[in-house]
């Protein structure tokens, strides 16, 4: 069974910045892509990020232009670099081998880790 374990998260103010990192068990990460997902309060998980194994990045709208994911398949971790927090960034990010299916980014292990809190306050 695969491990997913994310770490970085904290309380920030809007503007501030956080860099989340993602940890896998085995080669989980150098042998897929990979992706950071959300869930706030009430709302259902989403798609933040995503890296492929030749380093393309896709980013959600939202976020595009202030997040960054990069992986560092010696290390075997992925990072997502977040910048100019909002406070409607508030959630709990996960991360998760990611793939494409009917033109939606999703986790591909039905096992998600405990994710890592990010608070925003305006």
């Amino acid at each position: 069974q695969v491990q997913l374990v994310e770490s970085g998260g904290g309380l920030v103010q809007a503007g501030g910045s956080l860099r989340l990192s993602c940890a896998a068990s085995g080669r989980t990460i150098s042998s897929n892509a990979m992706g950071w997902f959300r869930q706030a309060p009430g709302k259902e998980r989403e798609f933040v990020a995503a890296i492929s194994l030749t380093d393309t990045t896709y980013y959600a709208a939202s976020v595009r232009g202030r997040f960054t994911i990069s992986r560092d398949n010696v290390k075997n971790t992925v990072d997502l670099q977040m910048n100019s927090l909002k406070p409607e960034d508030t959630a709990v990010y996960y991360c998760n081998a990611a793939r494409v299916r009917r033109g939606n980014w999703e986790g591909v292990y039905d096992s998600w880790g405990q994710g890592t809190q990010v608070t925003v306050s305006s």
